[in-house]
């Protein structure tokens, strides 16, 4: 079973998330910062992280260069209410594989996380 971390400081959005992965037959963790997702993701493995940008303590973009300067190279997907191509090409900068803007349909989510995961779902 392939785990996901999914870090967004909105626990609605979060467990919303959360819930779409676990009825797709992912096992899904939660963080809400960056810095509780760097603390996990250098502790446990993840085979993909879905990420937010706008967060307390540590942002999205943030937590990805930090997470990318331990040598790591587990997917990162950014899903964010940013529409702006400035914050896309930070996030790719940052390290993303890909960038979505929310709302996302739950569908074209786990196409994505099947694609960077190679799960057959």
């Amino acid at each position: 079973m392939k785990k996901v971390l999914v870090v967004d400081d909105s626990p609605v959005v979060r467990n919303f998330h959360i819930n779409i992965l676990k009825s797709a037959g992912f096992f899904a963790d939660g963080a809400s910062d960056g810095m509780e997702a760097l603390e996990k993701s250098l502790t446990d493995h993840y085979d993909l992280i879905l990420c937010d940008i706008n967060m307390p303590v540590m942002d999205g973009l943030c937590f990805i260069k930090k997470y990318r300067d331990e040598e790591k190279e587990t997917p990162v997907i950014i899903i964010t209410t940013q529409e702006e191509t400035i914050n896309q090409l930070k996030a790719y900068e940052a390290g993303a594989n890909i960038y979505i803007v929310k709302p996302v349909k739950p569908k074209n989510l786990i196409s994505h996380i099947s694609m960077l995961t190679g799960a057959g779902i």
